[in-house]
């Protein structure tokens, strides 16, 4: 290094220390025009050392900020207390009845948009925070400018639960048409999502910031393959809180979101990804990039946004509305919209809906859950009629249930209402019911579970891992009041959840070879397993893509086996791909006593 190379990392250093040394008085100026309070400290330190590393000091003084509004000593001692009334709570379960939490680390981000991915690792994106005080709004949601930006990690499981299992991958630079046109990693949070065929998860909208929230008109792709995100040509419509779903023929259906006029207009407007014409992304290096969508002939006026969507048997799309009397049949090849009958229940907020095993055949069913506190039912909408089902214990809003590779069904997370655990908005101290999980059997009986150890409810999610357990993670507010060290870049946290049938005892299937190509609907495979003798069922599980307690994605299918000879299982695929849209899915043997192999991930629909 030359000597001038010298002095100049000299000079940054000390300039770095010295703005860090100043955060008190730099929090003291007040933002304008949404702009970071530190802004004239991180433009002089950008000049010297680079926008990124300016970018992450200035995260280190607002959290420094934070630390002293709402002091680590809070934070930790919460955190000793959850595990303690958690380990407290759990003594009566038994494990190989009603499962348990197994492990509690730290995460690089929120969990606010989660997937599954068909590499066996998972993808996390959520928002750069902007405060690290639980009392108040953690996210850019009404930010111009800078500080409304996105960020993105993958976990691989197969490398543990340390820093080094997690790998950024951050979302495109990109100028918002929000007057600044400052440069920054997407803001695509509160966003919709769903799979591609070829494995790829796309995302539709965002936050352009002001207005209380406006949508964003982004449209993304992140391919697992490559492990990268591209950019697509934007909608039509900006969409803040829209959701999108995969039909049969791979093309996925885009509804509802707040428009780019800001909070309180959700758009009608309903488009599909990719447009009518253009090929549907199929093989892996099948990359959308620069792909358009086209409107839909028909409308979705929903009055609330994050319907439920679901492709079911049939090859329509069923858009069930937070309204109880907005309950939508969509024709994806006619493009029409119909009513299906008004819903038992009222008004539902963010509680979760799942499409109910059906057997051989795709879903032709959904069970709307949570939504309302006060209301523990459950509701059934089959055949175009709805019918009230068995209870949960309690009412929550913002749960995740989860379809199990079992078919029974688990839910998580939940809360009293958005931010509010049963002792007031933006309180961290939560009810303990609502830290219960409850599990559903074949029959639709419902039991409480054990507790997971940090209350989850608004920005919550969960998913099935191909090993059989459970990913929890997501509620920025639990996150930061909870977090061991709110001075790291390790701001959220994951808990794994072992279902009952991890602890069955006397080992698991297992699943040594399936088919590595292409599987058409309706043909014969075979799978090769040292347990073949001991296998009773096989199902094809499909990958969580969840947000919001949303969570379009979720199906089980059991697959007829049509044969065992030695180590060989001879099956067959769904009939059509309106039972299972094309797409990868996991791939579970089970025993008799219902406990599954690991899964391997096969790829159905044959081009």
């Amino acid at each position: 290094m030359s000597r001038a190379a010298h002095r100049s990392a000299a000079l940054a250093a000390a300039l770095a220390a010295a703005v860090f040394l100043a955060a008190p008085a730099a929090a003291a100026a007040p933002a304008h025009d949404g702009a970071d309070a530190d802004a004239g400290a991180t433009a002089g330190e950008a000049a010297l050392i680079g926008e990124e590393h300016a970018r992450a000091h200035a995260e280190r003084r607002r959290a420094a900020r934070g630390a002293g509004e709402y002091p680590q000593a809070t934070r930790t001692a919460s955190l000793a207390a959850l595990a303690e009334s958690q380990a407290l709570a759990n003594k009566g379960f038994r494990p190989a009845e009603s499962g348990r939490f197994a492990e509690f680390f730290p995460s690089p981000d929120f969990g606010v948009h989660l997937a599954q991915l068909p590499t066996g690792k998972v993808l996390l994106f959520s928002f750069e925070r902007v405060e690290t005080d639980p009392t108040k709004e953690t996210g850019p949601t009404d930010r111009i400018g800078r500080t409304n930006a996105g960020r993105a990690f993958l976990w691989d499981p197969a490398r543990g639960t340390g820093a080094r299992a997690f790998k950024e991958v951050r979302p495109p630079t990109v100028l918002m048409p929000d007057g600044t046109y400052a440069p920054r990693p997407a803001p695509f949070f509160c966003a919709g999502h769903a799979f591609l065929p070829n494995g790829m998860l796309a995302v539709f909208g965002g936050n352009t910031g002001g207005k209380g929230g406006s949508g964003a008109k982004l449209s993304f792709v992140f391919d697992p393959w490559t492990e990268q995100w591209y950019r697509n040509r934007d909608m039509s419509v900006g969409r803040w809180y829209p959701s999108a779903v995969t039909g049969a023929d791979g093309r996925q259906i885009i509804m509802s979101g707040q428009s780019e006029r800001g909070t309180g207009t959700p758009t009608p407007v309903v488009e599909r990804f990719p447009a009518k014409g253009l090929p549907v992304p199929w093989r892996p290096f099948d990359i959308p990039l620069d792909i358009a969508v086209d409107r839909f002939r028909a409308d979705a006026p929903f009055r609330n946004d994050y319907p439920h969507l679901f492709s079911l048997r049939d090859g329509m799309v069923y858009g069930l509305g937070r309204d109880a009397d907005q309950q939508w049949l969509f024709d994806p090849v006619k493009e029409t919209r119909r009513d299906l009958p008004r819903r038992p229940a009222d008004f539902r907020g963010y509680g979760s809906a799942v499409p109910l095993p059906a057997g051989l055949r795709g879903p032709d069913s959904v069970l709307v859950l949570g939504g309302d506190p006060h209301d523990p039912n459950t509701y059934r909408l089959a055949g175009g009629r709805w019918t009230t089902e068995r209870p949960r214990a309690f009412g929550r809003t913002q749960d995740d249930t989860l379809i199990l590779p079992d078919a029974t069904l688990l839910t998580v997370n939940g809360a009293l209402s958005t931010r509010d655990y049963g002792n007031g908005p933006f309180n961290p101290k939560a009810d303990l019911k609502y830290r219960q999980t409850e599990l559903r059997d074949a029959a639709g009986h419902w039991r409480l579970g054990p507790a997971q150890r940090l209350p989850r409810g608004y920005h919550s999610n969960a998913l099935v891992m191909p090993d059989g357990r459970v990913m929890v993670t997501g509620d920025e507010l639990q996150q930061i009041a909870n977090d061991p060290d709110i001075r790291d870049s390790m701001d959220g946290s994951i808990e794994i959840y072992e279902p009952p049938y991890l602890h069955k005892g006397g080992g698991r299937p297992a699943l040594d070879r399936a088919p590595l190509g292409e599987l058409a609907h309706g043909a014969a495979f075979e799978v090769r397993s040292s347990t073949a003798a001991a296998v009773r069922r096989a199902v094809l599980l499909a990958p969580t893509t969840v947000t919001h307690a949303v969570n379009t994605s979720q199906r089980h299918l059991e697959l007829p086996v049509t044969g065992v000879r030695g180590d060989t299982i001879a099956l067959r695929t769904p009939p059509t791909a309106a039972d299972a849209p094309p797409g990868h899915y996991m791939l579970f043997l089970l025993d008799a006593r219902g406990v599954p192999s690991t899964a391997k991930w096969v790829k159905l629909g044959l081009r």
